[in-house]
């Protein structure tokens, strides 16, 4: 990508039950980059929305269902669980989407490796069959708040390296709650810009994906999110290790107030 762009994670609020048409016009408005297609329960959007959001010139990524566990014990479970990343990566990809990003699965007491190549193994299978099409968005395995559930920033990187349209979402926010509070200073958001330009290269400098909100957490990791300013989330300094290393991409605001936070954010950027 050309520059480091701001979105909501789904419709701006202020736009209400009026849709994508009026949450464009709010975007236009404030500013703001696109948006991240919410499929919480399912990869469901109409034929008028479908056309709105292809008509854009807004940069768009997906969030696949929350029903995903590619680790699951249960194999109709992992199928299924395959089957709605598939359909988010070929609705998004319909839509001139940049990338899919998802919550791939739970430990469930199972050692790391075991978890790991069960991850792989569903990651194959999509990747697999979304090459058949020629479908080359990004897809991206989201970075947890909670220790368990599968994705901490190495897991999500050693993935990365075996499959060419696979790249992380990295969700800060989730990284200061699954480890209670650290991956919180200038040094430790520029350790992590280092360590992916290291070992997945300039490309995924210059095509990230993030997620940042404020968040509440405790000793198991993430609560909830919560608005930026009443979070202890530095993500100020965070802004200025992405201004320093020059990172492209997308960053999603996922704070509960979507559109002012995602303002928020940019406005300080563009202020460095």
């Amino acid at each position: 990508m050309e520059k480091l762009n701001f979105l909501t994670a789904g419709v701006p609020l202020k736009a209400g039950a009026k849709g994508y048409g009026a949450g464009f016009e709010i975007l236009n408005e404030m500013g703001l980059d696109g948006l991240e297609l919410e499929f919480v329960r399912g990869v469901r959007i109409s034929d008028k929305s479908r056309d709105i959001v292809g008509a854009s010139n807004k940069i768009i990524t997906a969030h696949a269902p929350f029903y995903v566990n590619l680790n699951s014990r249960e194999e109709d479970k992992i199928d299924a669980s395959i089957q709605r990343i598939i359909e988010t990566a070929e609705t998004a990809y319909s839509l001139n989407g940049f990338s899919i990003t998802f919550h791939a699965g739970f430990y469930l007491g199972m050692d790391k490796e075991s978890v790991y190549k069960q991850i792989h193994k569903g990651i194959e299978v999509i990747t697999a069959e979304l090459e058949k099409v020629n479908n080359k968005i990004w897809i991206r395995p989201e970075t947890t708040g909670k220790a368990t559930q599968w994705g901490d920033l190495e897991e999500i990187i050693r993935l990365s390296k075996e499959f060419e349209t696979v790249l992380p979402c990295v969700d800060f926010s989730h990284l200061h709650a699954r480890y209670n509070g650290i991956s919180n200073t200038y040094d430790e958001f520029a350790g992590i810009f280092e360590k992916i330009g290291k070992e997945l290269g300039q490309t995924a400098l210059d095509n990230f994906h993030a997620h940042i909100a404020g968040i509440e957490y405790g000793a198991k990791g993430e609560k909830k999110h919560l608005n930026l300013d009443e979070s202890d989330f530095n993500y100020k300094d965070l802004l200025k290790a992405f201004k320093d290393f020059n990172i492209k991409g997308a960053i999603v605001c996922e704070s509960p107030n979507i559109e002012d936070d995602a303002k928020l954010m940019k406005d300080y950027y563009t202020s460095l």
